[in-house]
Formats: structure tokens, sequence, C-alpha cells
């Protein structure tokens, strides 16, 4: 008996470090980044200017600014937890080819971007970015893109205004649920500080929904998009599943970019 409490607390020792070390670190686990130097130079194959906007707690918040003639509009992208903008550049030439400017930020700690990293300053930052495109197009001519982490912030900021249309790539049903699949022995909804409700946000989305998910993403898996999709009102949003698309390929799959070109004709 003694033997058997001993292993008893040895094990509650171990699960009570192993949930201290997680809600310490956790940025850690949700947040790849890695920092630019101020004067890094970016090189892409479309114009583009970087943008630098200070937040309220004094934050530098970075971006690249695509732009062209004669744009078809622009999009608003959010990216997702892993890189910077030396990556996030590149991806968005695809959007930038289909005749769209695009406006995308990176995240405190990313790249050339500043400030302590809280949820709330997330989505006010978000918001900021927003607020900025606004000064440079109507409102009417703006798609929030959403991938991945980036889901969470492009639908909470559109949810407070009225772009054009909301797209969201691989996104999570809200990221509570999505944390606990990672750790499930851990009462993450306690010791969660980044808990972005994607699910709540969508209610007040009044803009068509477009959402993309491959049935053999191994990170947000498919159930997550198709569970949000299904607590949408019907007739607002739709639902495009890409057969066994993982969760960084889906633009190798013609029936991705044929949806995507499709909604953004």
């Amino acid at each position: 008996m003694r033997r058997l409490k001993i292993i008893l607390l040895v094990l509650l020792g171990i699960y009570v470090f192993g949930g201290v070390i997680l809600y310490y670190a956790q940025e850690r686990f949700i947040f790849l980044d890695h920092a630019l130097a101020a004067d890094f130079s970016f090189d892409f194959p479309s114009e583009f200017e970087e943008v630098n906007l200070t937040s309220a707690d004094g934050a530098n918040l970075h971006a690249l600014h695509f732009t062209q003639q004669s744009p078809k509009g622009v999009i608003l992208y959010y990216h997702g937890n892993a890189g910077t903008l030396h990556r996030w550049g590149e991806v968005v030439q695809y959007h930038v080819g289909l005749g769209y400017d695009v406006i995308v930020m990176d995240y405190r700690g990313y790249g050339k971007s500043t400030g302590k990293r809280s949820q709330s300053s997330m989505l006010a930052d978000a918001e900021q970015f927003y607020d900025y495109t606004l000064e440079h197009y109507s409102e009417d001519q703006i798609t929030v893109y959403g991938r991945s982490l980036g889901t969470g912030l492009a639908t909470y900021v559109t949810s407070r205004h009225a772009p054009k249309r909301l797209m969201l790539e691989t996104p999570y049903h809200d990221f509570k649920s999505l944390a606990q699949r990672f750790y499930p022995v851990f009462p993450v909804g306690v010791a969660l500080r980044f808990n972005f409700k994607t699910n709540e946000y969508i209610r007040s989305v009044n803009c068509p929904i477009y959402i993309f998910h491959g049935t053999e993403d191994e990170v947000v898996p498919y159930k997550h998009g198709k569970r949000l999709y299904e607590s949408i009102q019907a007739g607002k949003a739709e639902f495009f599943t890409i057969p066994e698309g993982a969760h960084k390929n889906l633009i190798k799959f013609a029936e991705f970019r044929q949806a995507v070109e499709g909604v953004l004709r």
C-alpha cells in the first residue's frame, strides 16, 4: 500500500509539473515565430511596400502591402502560426496573381513585429490592420482571408465589420478544443491563455463565408472545419472539401484552386 501511495504521488507530481510547464510555455507550442532584423530586405516578384503601424501599447506592427494597377479588390490575409512574412509574402503571390492587392501582417514576435503578445493584443492588432485597409479601399472591396491560426483572427475582425466576404482555409471550430486534442490529459480550458472562439465570432458575421478544408489535415482535423460550417446559419456559408488534402498543401490540389478562383473571380 505504501509503495502504491508513493507511485501515485510521483505520478501526481509529474502531472502537476507537466501542467505548469504547459501553462507557462504554451506560447512556444502555439506560436512558431522568429524575429527578422529591422533592416531585413524582402524580395518578391510583385510590387509591394512595407507597412509599420504602432499599436496602442507602443508595439511595432509590420506588414506587406502588395499592389497592382486596377486590382479586383484587396485581400486582408491573416497567416498561420509558423513563419514570418519572408515566407507568407511568397504564399500570397498566388492571390496577387489572381488580380488582387494583398495586405498580410506579422503577429507580435514574428518578423519585424514587436510587443508583448496576448489574446487581446492580437485581436486588437488584427483589427488595426482592418482599419488600415479601410483607409485605402472601400469596404465592399475587402476580402478577409484567414489561414489556420489566422482563421480565428479573420473571423473576429469580420464579425465587427462588413467586408465583401470571409474566406477560411483549414479553420478550427475553437482554439480550446483544438488544443485539447494535443494535450488530452490536461484541463486545457483552465490553462489556455489563447482561446480564439471562432465558433462564437462567426455568429456575428453577415457577409458570405467560404470554408476550405482537406480530409487528411493532420494539424486541424477536417471535422473542425465541418463542425464550424454546420454551426453557421443555413445559406450564409459554403464548404469546400479537398479530398486527400493535408494542412499545408491545399494549393497543390486543383479542387482547391478552382474553388478559390471561383470565389474570387
